[in-house]
């Protein structure tokens, strides 16, 4: 995967990571869960790119 790709993972990861923040905060217990899945989401991309990576 190219940079565009990994920097775009990353943006995806800190929203999570802001919803969820937000969530917490504000005991909205829907837009926390929303963080964590988008972070999850993130995490499998990463570990792709992760094995595509180890393969070049």
């Amino acid at each position: 995967m190219g940079l565009d790709d990994k920097i775009k993972n990353a943006a995806e990861d800190l929203g999570g990571k802001a919803k969820e923040g937000f969530g917490k905060v504000t005991g909205n217990e829907k837009l926390e869960a929303e963080g964590e899945a988008q972070q999850a989401k993130a995490d499998v991309k990463k570990a792709g790119e992760n094995v595509k990576d180890a393969f070049k």
